[in-house]
């Protein structure tokens, strides 16, 4: 006989509602497993769709992501004449804010040359950009459409072609468009500020500059060799893909890391209060038939297999209602969310710890609950 499924059966409306309280704890615990997952994706994504092996940058900077870099556009022609690189293009990354259907569009703009490195991975609908001005590839989370006209500056772009989970590390979707359009659109002032500058015989065009090289290397060629020549012209930086990559880890996404983390461990904290008190609760008011078993002779790993049984069930159950909710869900989320099986494997473990722990407060008062308790009324 099971003293433990006895017990849960006899009491089970308050388990199962305690379980579902459980249950989402532990789906906030897993969706911000799955964000931080998805933050990391979505950062080293825009560094990955690339496919570079070199980022030539502003000298003394660290971008182009984890802070801004501006070099001129004619860097590209001296990188692709570097012994080892195959291919060469220029780049550019901004974020704007365009109204589109009567809302407001958040969107990282990538400029890129057609026909060298810098461009979508892959158009999963439609077509890449065929033209040298007013077409666009958009990420489908931006609710852009193909055929669909959106203003950037003064220009109206034609979205052509569509990509997914092409998104920055702040989760704002992604816009190609060519290198030219971007510059514009990065250098183009408002009429009335550009009637102020022509009137005192300025212009407005911040010139050709970018934010970024990337470059191709030969498959023979050694990546960091060529990164030291870069670093040579004094007025460059160069960092190669591994670089890049770590930088974003360690620094745009190393505070939300910690932040992520702090919530975790306090969650974790609350659901290993929460089940405490309610196996208490539920030891306190059975003291009188443990004390009864103890009674007629049964053993103490009985009672504590009693408790330690209730509590690991209300964390595999919370977990696995858990993890289904979240499941459910994480799709609706405005930031992606990625679980992965290592995740739910992790709190799993932890949560079976968890129970163990919090069940001793409940063992303890039944250990120390007196046999003739039960003789006594």
């Amino acid at each position: 006989m099971n003293l433990a499924y006895r017990d849960v059966r006899h009491n089970l409306f308050r388990f199962v509602l305690t379980c579902l309280g459980l249950s989402l704890l532990m789906a906030v615990v897993l969706a911000m497993m799955g964000i931080y997952n998805g933050l990391v994706a979505d950062a080293l994504n825009i560094v990955k769709a690339p496919k570079a092996d070199l980022w030539v940058v502003e000298a003394g900077r660290q971008g182009p992501f984890a802070e801004s870099s501006k070099i001129p556009g004619e860097t590209r022609d001296a990188v692709a004449r570097l012994h080892g690189v195959s291919d060469a293009g220029s780049i550019t990354y901004q974020t704007v804010e365009a109204a589109f259907a009567g809302k407001t569009l958040r969107l990282y703009i990538i400029g890129y040359e057609r026909g060298r490195p810098g461009g979508p991975d892959a158009v999963v609908e439609g077509r890449g950009i065929g033209q040298s001005h007013f077409e666009a590839v958009a990420d489908r989370k931006s609710g852009l459409a193909i055929g669909d006209r959106i203003t950037l500056g003064r220009n109206r772009f034609e979205v052509v072609g569509l990509v997914e989970d092409a998104m920055n590390s702040g989760g704002d979707p992604v816009l190609y468009i060519t290198l030219s359009d971007a510059q514009t659109l990065q250098s183009q002032l408002a009429p009335p500020a550009a009637r102020i500058l022509e009137a005192r015989g300025a212009t407005g065009e911040s010139g050709n500059t970018v934010a970024a090289v990337i470059a191709r290397v030969d498959a023979n060629a050694d990546v960091d060799s060529v990164a030291r020549t870069v670093r040579q012209w004094k007025h460059l930086s160069a960092m190669t893909q591994a670089d890049q990559e770590d930088l974003l880890v360690r620094s745009v996404v190393d505070r939300a890391r910690r932040q992520i983390g702090l919530f975790l461990g306090i969650l974790l904290t609350v659901s290993a209060v929460v089940i405490a008190l309610i196996i208490y609760t539920m030891t306190m008011e059975k003291l009188k038939q443990i004390a009864t078993l103890k009674l007629i002779g049964a053993p103490d790993r009985t009672i504590i297999g009693l408790i330690v049984q209730q509590s690991i069930a209300l964390g595999a159950v919370g977990w696995s209602f858990g993890l289904m909710l979240i499941l459910l869900i994480k799709d609706y989320f405005p930031r992606r969310v990625m679980l992965e099986p290592i995740n739910a494997a992790a709190l799993a473990g932890i949560i079976l710890v968890v129970c163990i722990l919090a069940s001793g407060l409940g063992i303890r008062a039944a250990l120390r609950v007196d046999p003739a308790t039960a003789i006594g009324g």
